[in-house]
């Protein structure tokens, strides 16, 4: 009769990691279940909306922002901790957004100053 020695403790934690038989099957289940959708060109005077809200945002405001970003709308909810007219860059906590990409932003404070 045979005798087994005792498992380390990292053996024993091997049997009850999960298995990932198909290498990138999450990664495909995920790019499947992503809605591509082609970017919305704005109108005149939607730009135009955005351009005056634009210039009342300052840093530190909390605001939402859909913008565009790799086929598909994102929207992001934070406090703007840049905002550069030149570079034309809005950045939400970490998110850095240009300008061109931005659908809509909206925030209490912007709506009490632009009465929308």
């Amino acid at each position: 009769m045979a005798i087994r020695g005792k498992m380390s403790q990292a053996d024993r934690a091997k049997q009850f990691m999960p298995f990932a038989a198909l290498k990138g099957y999450e990664d495909a289940l995920r790019m499947k279940e992503k809605i591509t959708v082609d970017k919305i060109e704005l109108s005149e005077e939607r730009k135009e909306v955005l351009d005056q809200k634009l210039h009342y945002i300052n840093r530190g405001d909390i605001v939402s922002v859909v913008y565009f970003y790799e086929e598909e709308y994102l929207k992001v909810t934070g406090m703007v901790s840049r905002l550069d007219l030149t570079a034309r860059v809005l950045k939400v906590v970490n998110t850095k957004i240009a300008f061109d990409d931005i659908y809509d932003i909206d925030s209490e404070q912007l709506n009490q100053k632009l009465n929308f």
